[in-house]
């Protein structure tokens, strides 16, 4: 499941590794799962308030690797991690950072390495 091995490859592979590149599909994957996980975990403190808990140990653990997936996606357009900021900017800095987010990486290497491979072939 492409899902998985994409959350599997960010959180342990890859968990503060700020440099090199990310493609999309390790990004928007990455997110999705993250979302899920997320959503899971607040109807599970909504019913039992205890687990509230729970979430914040999570969000709390992904941090630094949903920081470093960003930095490395924004890398793969040719753009600084600094980027990441413009999402302070009220109202239009979280639609300018998805933009950012969603525009295909250089097909080339540029300054930040080469195109990532993506996931590894399993056979």
């Amino acid at each position: 499941m492409v899902l998985v091995e994409y959350f599997k490859l960010v959180v342990f592979e890859r968990y503060a590794q700020f440099e090199g590149r990310s493609g999309r599909a390790e990004f928007w994957w990455f997110a999705l799962a993250n979302f899920i996980v997320g959503a899971l975990l607040q109807i599970l403190a909504a019913a039992a308030s205890g687990l509230i808990f729970l979430y914040f140990i999570y969000s709390l653990a992904l941090l630094i690797p949903g920081l470093a997936v960003g930095v490395r996606r924004l890398h793969d357009t040719g753009k600084s991690g600094w980027f990441l900021l413009i999402a302070l900017i009220p109202f239009v800095g979280f639609i300018i950072l998805i933009v950012f987010l969603a525009t295909d990486g250089d097909a080339a290497a540029n300054e930040y390495g080469n195109p990532d491979p993506g996931l590894p072939a399993t056979a």
